[in-house]
């Protein structure tokens, strides 16, 4: 009798071992293939940051490259979770000739499969190099590309 039941309690703790173990291994592929994900747009976590530390900053910002109105910034970020995404949503929007409210319901359909996955669905090749530029970073807080165009034709030896 009493060895029946140490057997079943033996059997017991090696299938609870069994699920930890299995618990901590999908963890482990979970964190890995959000951090590979996250590390093609390594700018994000950076922008996101500026965003937040200045809000009504980043609304002008949005507006001015956008050229959009107050209610639909609204519209976007209460339909998204962060800065970036917002950012994404409206440049992917623009990418792809697709209204704003036809990519934040991608975005929320696809929500976790990645950004090459909703350009992808946009009709925007994630090898493209319109996908390669938005990979390597954005145009809202970037100064060089700021300069760049400000400087444009302005002061070159015409008077």
């Amino acid at each position: 009798m009493m060895y029946n039941y140490l057997s079943k309690q033996i059997k017991k703790e090696k299938e609870v071992k069994r699920i930890k173990l299995f618990f901590m291994a999908s963890m482990t592929f979970f964190v890995f293939s959000s951090a590979v994900v996250a590390g093609d747009f390594d700018w994000i976590r950076g922008f996101n940051i500026q965003a937040q530390a200045d809000p009504s900053g980043f609304r002008t910002r949005l507006a001015t490259r956008f050229k959009i109105g107050d209610s639909q910034i609204n519209i976007v970020l209460d339909n998204v979770e962060k800065p970036a995404d917002a950012y994404m949503v409206l440049r992917l929007g623009e990418m792809s000739n697709q209204p704003t409210e036809s990519v934040i319901e991608k975005y929320r359909s696809g929500k976790g499969k990645g950004w090459g996955a909703l350009a992808k669905s946009l009709g925007i090749k994630p090898g493209s190099e319109e996908f390669h530029a938005l990979k390597r970073g954005h145009d809202l807080y970037d100064e060089k590309h700021n300069s760049k165009n400000k400087s444009k034709g302005e002061g070159k030896g015409k008077k």
